[in-house]
């Protein structure tokens, strides 16, 4: 269970509703209209996200969503020379390295669009409250 630093830290001071201004109200709602046109922007960037990942000497390039979807998997002349096993190990080398180039660019989008915002901490802070014990 959380302690009561710890709600605060999260959630700022505990606040009594019938203390909040109008005026606070109109600024916070202001605010969370800024934030969902900023999102609305973010999805379409992020949409726009993919990653490359090359492997075999260069012979095997892939291409991925920043969801992870395939997009496309180019296998080069000297590549087909490989035994079926080889070609497979490389063909999945080659998105894995895709998937990584997606999450980076993924980051450095949110990295950008957020400054201060910690992609890592953020992710490293939500999976230590999804382990925490809730009562």
């Amino acid at each position: 269970m959380f302690s009561e630093p710890e709600v605060t830290r999260l959630f700022g001071p505990r606040r009594n509703p019938a203390d909040i201004s109008a005026e606070e109200l109109a600024r916070d709602a202001e605010q969370a209209e800024r934030i969902l046109a900023w999102s609305e922007r973010a999805q379409a960037a992020l949409d726009e996200v993919t990653g490359t990942g090359r492997a075999a000497g260069g012979q095997v390039t892939a291409t991925v969503a920043a969801d992870g979807k395939v997009l496309r998997v180019d296998i080069g002349e000297r590549a087909m020379r490989l035994g079926s096993l080889q070609l497979a190990e490389e063909i999945l080398a080659a998105l894995r390295l895709a998937g990584l180039d997606a999450a980076r660019r993924t980051e450095e989008l949110v990295r950008e669009s957020l400054p201060g915002f910690d992609p890592a901490g953020a992710l490293a802070e939500f999976e230590r409250l999804a382990a925490a014990t809730w009562r």
